[in-house]
């Protein structure tokens, strides 16, 4: 299965060019770090927005969205 819906409409925009320090899905160096905290933490971090990104990337999804998001980006990235 692709992606999650909610990364094309909202998140690929940072997340699929590395705009902003986002760390590009793929590149398994940027993620195997960030996946060392586990998804839950990875997840709340998206909630609560980190850096450049705002909470939830500026959308209105659920926290599972959220975290199904953040589940595919990690999975891709190994």
């Amino acid at each position: 299965s692709g992606p999650p819906a909610l990364y094309n409409q909202v998140c690929s925009a940072c997340h699929a060019t590395g705009v902003a320090g986002a760390p590009k899905v793929g590149d398994k160096a940027a993620w195997t770090p960030r996946a060392g905290q586990g998804v839950d933490a990875l997840t709340a971090s998206a909630i609560k927005g980190k850096g450049a990104m705002p909470p939830k990337g500026g959308s209105s999804a659920s926290d599972a969205e959220i975290k199904a998001v953040v589940a595919y980006m990690v999975n891709a990235s190994k």
